[in-house]
């Protein structure tokens, strides 16, 4: 394995997931409830800058890897279950959004490996409504996270669920938009 800023900036979202969660587990009284959400929220935006980030990076500076292309895609989904598992036990989203899109994470991660195992890895690459996916999943956690139901009128709680809602069906969508061009290779 080469060692480049790409993957260490991989390595550091795998990292963060620990110190993440942890938050969320400290004795009640050492911290304030609303610096946990503003702190568990900046570090998984920062996360998802990195996420972004260390995939620009190796393209740019041509240092993509193999272990790199394994190793991203499971720090990402591993920081967005654990980041979904810790807002449904704290009630701020659905159980059935959480199953959905960890569900699809987990079918479509099957996929890919069994298409790269055909030697057609191709045929199920990120699509745009992945992205639109994303976004949406991104920007659902992060209001979620903080928790707010009156920022300045706005509450955080609702914008999220209403984002997760979006982030459900585009997932639900874009796993059968890829379970589709999977099929097309085996006609």
């Amino acid at each position: 394995m080469t060692w480049n800023i790409p993957i260490l900036l991989t390595w550091l979202r795998v990292l963060l997931i620990p110190v993440f969660t942890a938050l969320f587990y400290l004795p009640t009284g050492w911290i304030d409830p609303q610096t946990v959400n503003w702190t568990a929220a900046t570090i998984f935006a920062a996360a998802a800058v990195t996420d972004w980030f260390d995939g620009f990076l190796a393209r740019l500076w041509k240092q993509t890897s193999d272990f790199g292309a394994f190793l991203d895609p499971v720090a990402d989904k591993l920081m967005v279950a654990v980041a979904l598992m810790l807002l449904v036990s704290q009630d701020r989203t659905y159980d059935i959004f959480a199953m959905i899109i960890i569900g699809r994470e987990i079918t479509i991660s099957a996929l890919r490996e069994w298409m790269a195992q055909m030697g057609k890895r191709n045929s199920v690459a990120v699509a745009t409504i992945g992205k639109f996916k994303t976004t949406a999943q991104m920007a659902a956690i992060m209001l979620l996270l903080i928790g707010l139901e009156d920022f300045h009128g706005f509450n955080f709680l609702f914008i999220g669920n209403i984002l997760m809602f979006i982030a459900s069906v585009l997932t639900i969508w874009s796993m059968f938009y890829y379970l589709k061009m999977a099929w097309k290779e085996f006609n």
